[in-house]
């Protein structure tokens, strides 16, 4: 007898369903507790981590990504201007594993030149060793004038290698390096209901070292240093999703062990529910157009940028609205 054969796009709605349907089964085991729930951190084991290193980084993913990534190459400022008076771009302290200012991560996506939506990511840049104390916590660290521009970039781990040849096949003769960071370093999440209710939602590094409370010795271990830094930023696409960060793979993030550490299925439903898709699974692969999405809602689209692949359509769709 012979098989029936259905087109992609119903095959994919149908996974999709079984997603929702899961999805939904779960929200009815864990009901309205997650909104009740203190702050919660999972590790996303779904989510892999990309390095970009070298002096045609911010070029290279500035001409291919739908946001704006200069800031990230702009200590100080989270619009490419100075501005000492945003704290979400500025810590509360300098110790030897966390700087006094960050950029902040921002949210993109990669599209088609048809301007189709391919890949989403999150771009965190690293500090460097002079923006932030040595390992005696006394002096500043040291300087590499030479040193070359490193991004770390959150990506969807179940298209890891797609992701990568995609971007080394844009790359040519730019002097950037692509690399798998994955064993490294991972990706986390903390959010919860009770920490999407405070007013105002601040970046908790000061907190993780244990002022104001009891002290956190897992957290104290950060004044020790570290190479990759331990700092949660805010979500960049919505505040209720509360914070996001890319931590060592071998630790846990301050923060957490004073929190129960969740299965990331409670992230899950915790974003459905306010209904933020991620990741090509969620975001049809080279069909979805991103701002049926709500991708430009969700902070990953610059209009004043300039050009990047697929721009074209996303400017016109927006210009028709």
């Amino acid at each position: 007898m012979a098989l029936l054969r259905f087109p992609s796009h119903i095959c994919r709605l149908f996974l999709t369903g079984i997603r929702i349907n899961q999805a939904r089964f779960f929200s009815q085991q864990a009901g309205s507790r997650l909104d009740d729930a203190g702050p919660l951190a999972c590790r996303l084991a779904s989510r892999s981590v990309i390095r970009f290193r070298g002096p045609d980084t911010v070029k290279f993913l500035q001409g291919l990504l739908t946001c704006d990534v200069r800031p990230l190459a702009d200590i100080g400022s989270a619009d490419g201007e100075p501005n000492s008076s945003s704290s979400s771009t500025s810590s509360y302290f300098p110790i030897s594993n966390a700087p006094f200012q960050s950029p902040p991560p921002r949210y993109a996506a990669l599209l088609t030149p048809q301007g189709r939506f391919l890949y989403d990511l999150f771009l965190y840049r690293p500090p460097r060793p002079h923006q932030k104390l040595n390992w005696t916590g006394t002096t500043p660290g040291t300087h590499e004038p030479e040193e070359a521009l490193c991004l770390l970039a959150d990506v969807d781990g179940s298209f890891l290698d797609e992701i990568l040849g995609c971007f080394r096949k844009y790359k040519l003769r730019s002097k950037v390096d692509i690399e798998n960071a994955s064993e490294e370093l991972s990706c986390w999440q903390r959010f919860g209901g009770k920490l999407s209710e405070s007013e105002p939602i601040q970046e908790p590094e000061a907190s993780s070292v244990g002022w104001g409370g009891a002290m956190d010795h897992s957290s104290m271990s950060s004044a020790h240093g570290n190479g990759s830094g331990w700092q949660w930023f805010k979500d960049p696409r919505l505040e209720c999703l509360g914070f996001r960060g890319i931590f060592p793979a071998n630790i846990v993030p301050p923060l957490v062990e004073a929190d129960m550490v969740a299965d990331e299925q409670h992230y899950l439903l915790w974003r459905i529910e306010r209904g933020v898709p991620e990741g090509s699974a969620e975001i049809p692969k080279g069909e979805a157009i991103p701002l049926e999405y709500n991708l430009h809602g969700l902070n990953a689209i610059s209009f004043d940028k300039g050009c990047y692949v697929g721009q074209e359509l996303v400017a016109e769709r927006i210009t028709v609205a």
